[in-house]
């Protein structure tokens, strides 16, 4: 699973730091979410970055699957 937040934000010209304030996280935890290191996000976190970079879930994750 990836979280497109680093594209979301280049549409909006705004920064991770940005978004980081807006939604109430840490610049650290956001970097983490951004860079896919870590292994989950609380509802809350998503619905606030959704609701600041005017998106849906679906735009904002991406699934990869892979097959062996």
């Amino acid at each position: 699973m990836q979280i497109k937040i680093d594209e979301l934000l280049a549409k909006k010209d705004k920064t991770r730091y940005w978004l980081a304030k807006e939604v109430g996280v840490t610049y650290p935890n956001l970097c983490k979410l951004a860079d896919g290191k870590t292994e989950s996000i609380k509802f809350e976190i998503m619905e606030k970055i959704c609701s600041k970079l005017e998106c849906s879930p679906n735009e904002l994750l991406n699934w990869k699957t892979t097959f062996n």
